[in-house]
């Protein structure tokens, strides 16, 4: 059986009718054609699906796309603006926080929440703040020097 569902994806509002069971991800990636949400492991640890629901992340993996009706969802795609970069996606280029890419997506959309629920975060809160992401290819220093970067960015903007 079938379910109309409305969402509101990178401030677009979008109509789609899914299974009861249907994971936001495979919603996300094969309903709407937003395939920068990646699936990695498909059982919540890596973070590789993390995307931004009413501003909070959340693993796309783990969440039915029927419980998410009418409500506003951020992916990778949604984080810049039309013409530039946002201040984290910019910092991660910058300060080379990305290797292979494909955890990036995850990263970016939670170091988006992060910084905005602490503008200025000590390297112990950033370490916390990610550990639900897992990239295999870095050491993490290089995402840690980005979502510093990325919160000098977001203060110049200010």
């Amino acid at each position: 059986m079938e379910h109309e569902i409305t969402l509101v994806v990178n401030g677009v509002a979008r109509r789609v009718s899914v299974p009861a069971r249907r994971l936001l991800s495979d919603c996300l990636r094969h309903d709407l054609g937003l395939t920068g949400t990646h699936v990695g492991c498909e059982h919540g640890v890596c973070g590789c699906c993390t995307v931004l629901l009413d501003g909070q992340p959340v693993r796309s993996c783990l969440t039915f796309a029927v419980t998410v009706d009418g409500r506003e969802l951020t992916t990778v795609e949604g984080l810049a603006g039309p013409d530039r970069l946002s201040p984290v996606q910019r910092a991660f280029a910058e300060c080379h926080g990305l290797q292979c890419g494909f955890c990036t997506p995850g990263f970016l959309c939670t170091v988006t929440a992060l910084l905005a629920e602490n503008p200025a975060p000590t390297e112990e809160e950033v370490l916390e703040g990610v550990s639900g992401n897992l990239c295999r290819c870095t050491g993490y220093q290089n995402i840690v020097k980005a979502v510093h970067r990325a919160a000098e960015l977001l203060a110049e903007e200010s």
